[in-house]
């Protein structure tokens, strides 16, 4: 595993021991070796992808037992993961000791058509049916529930389990028919004796629109019944609309989060973050809106949201000016104010037409512990530690050798691409995507050097991309990733075509799930 090295520095603070850690202990952490574990969807060489097919989402639920994709075709795709009983032999279990430390795999679940392509007539705009975000919500009493939204509207998910019940032969045997016309066991008929409709005898006939109707004796020779048995504890999973959460945005949704309280969960869209709860899809309450009074006085706008992963208070939102904002709302209903804001200051002397263009924030992810915040901006992934808002305490560069060429980018939109990013369960590492289906791992504990750049194939290190060391800077933030080559080892050219937007870190182990187009990727370490 070629992994580049790189420059640190212990000033403001480091890395506080990486994320999930206390303090500041200095720690060397082992460079993780990355293997394929699996793919689904994977497309032939020459094979054209179309662009429903496209996957636009990707979400691990809390525990990594299900994973679930969307794609720009409105779908949603669920797996599941594999128990390592159900494909080790008892030969293999009784060698391995170990089982617990298998890799995570996962299969196809099952999948359902969360949005349809709709048309709003009084703006006369079209609605795709992108999934824009899937959030995993609390499970209960053996169902799944999950949020997935596209551009305007949020729906509420529950997929459970099934028996499946079918309809057993109704004709019932005379011969084994009991008094008052019930039925014996048997649910076929044996009898030669032609039947009419609804069991009448050819040989007597009854009034049944009589009043004072009532049976023979001895019971109506066949009546048909349908009898309803389940079939062999067969079970299909039924995934059902509970709620839908609509007409509460005027722009594009970016963003939904759950709050930890299990109740609420937050919706944004370029200017307003509304505060939903989830038995409630009538009404929503605005906390923050900084669309201004005249909308040629708007500078920014919001790119993500994120409730905090325990403090069910506080959230954190970014904006396209490179900005990071924290706000509690015990402090007023409309959070016009923020608790704190974290942005870094760019030198006049080294501002330029494209400078706001590629600090707009493409993602933001709180750590598990709540403690730190990783942003992504088009060049570089930025580490926040919310109680220091004087400016990062890790910098990270991923898209630097593209300084140059950025011109060419906004000529062809690829400088408005937007990245997303994740986190290690433990906090120790952060991951996110470039292009030609590459993706950047990097080391984020105190003292660790590891920057790995993978791909997006059955062997993720076929194309190395060595990235020399940088120096940090004079803030004293540490810095890396470096000046990398917009030429591979290969020598081929990187493929601006071709990227790697979504991803996500299984919350337990390290292995990260990647779209490519409309394929899923898995990796393990």
């Amino acid at each position: 595993m070629n992994d580049s090295e790189s420059t640190t520095s212990s000033g403001r603070g480091g890395c506080g021991g990486g994320v999930g850690g206390e303090g500041s202990i200095e720690q060397q952490q082992q460079h993780l070796e990355w293997k394929f574990s699996q793919v689904f969807g994977e497309r032939a060489a020459g094979e054209d992808v179309l662009e429903v097919d496209i996957i636009s989402a990707i979400e691990f639920d809390k525990n990594g037992d299900h994973l679930a994709t969307g794609d720009r075709g409105g779908r949603v795709v669920l797996f599941e993961k594999i128990d390592a009983s159900d494909h080790e032999d008892r030969k293999d279990q009784e060698k391995m000791d170990y089982r617990s430390i298998r890799h995570p795999e996962y299969r196809y679940k099952t999948e359902f058509q969360s949005h349809e392509p709709e048309f709003d007539y009084l703006k006369s705009l079209e609605i795709e049916e992108k999934i824009n975000k899937i959030r995993w919500c609390q499970t209960a009493n053996g169902a799944d529930f999950l949020l997935s939204t596209n551009d305007k509207t949020i729906k509420f998910w529950k997929v459970q389990e099934k028996k499946v019940k079918k309809i057993s032969e109704m004709n019932v045997d005379p011969s084994k028919t009991v008094g008052n016309g019930s039925m014996a066991c048997s649910s076929t008929s044996t009898s030669p004796k032609p039947h009419l409709s609804n069991g009448r005898s050819p040989q007597r006939s009854y009034n049944y629109l009589s009043n004072d109707f009532s049976f023979p004796p001895g019971g109506v020779p066949s009546l048909h019944l349908p009898v309803v048995v389940v079939a062999n504890h067969e079970t299909s999973l039924v995934a059902r609309c509970r709620r839908v959460y609509a007409y509460a945005h005027d722009y594009h949704i970016n963003s939904i989060s759950n709050n930890s309280d299990g109740e609420t969960f937050i919706s944004a869209d370029d200017l307003r973050i509304n505060l939903w709860n989830l038995e409630v899809s009538s009404q929503s309450f605005n906390i923050v809106d900084v669309k201004p009074k005249n909308m040629e006085d708007l500078t920014e706008v919001i790119t993500s949201a994120e409730f905090h992963p325990t403090h069910c208070n506080m959230l954190a939102y970014s904006s396209s000016k490179g900005s990071v904002r924290l706000i509690d709302l015990r402090q007023s209903a409309l959070c016009d104010t923020h608790t704190k804001l974290f942005e870094e200051q760019e030198s006049p002397s080294s501002k330029s037409f494209f400078t706001e263009i590629i600090a707009s924030i493409s993602d933001v992810k709180f750590a598990k512990d709540g403690r730190h915040i990783l942003s992504r901006d088009y060049m570089t992934l930025k580490l926040w530690d919310i109680n220091m808002d004087s400016g990062p305490v890790a910098t990270f560069e991923v898209h630097e050798y593209l300084r140059p060429k950025l011109c060419d980018l906004y000529e062809n939109d690829s400088i408005f691409d937007k990245f997303e990013c994740c986190l290690s369960g433990d906090g120790s590492r952060i991951a996110t995507g470039s292009y030609s289906n590459l993706f950047r791992v990097f080391g984020c504990a105190s003292g660790s050097t590891e920057a790995t750049t993978l791909e997006a194939s059955k062997n993720p290190v076929r194309r190395q991309v060595q990235t020399p060391p940088k120096p940090a800077r004079c803030t004293g933030a540490v810095r890396r990733g470096g000046d990398a080559s917009p030429i591979d080892t290969n020598g081929n050219a990187f493929d601006f075509t071709t990227k790697l937007l979504h991803l996500a870190w299984h919350p337990t182990e390290n292995a990260i799930a990647c779209a490519a187009a409309n394929s899923l990727y898995m990796y393990y370490a």
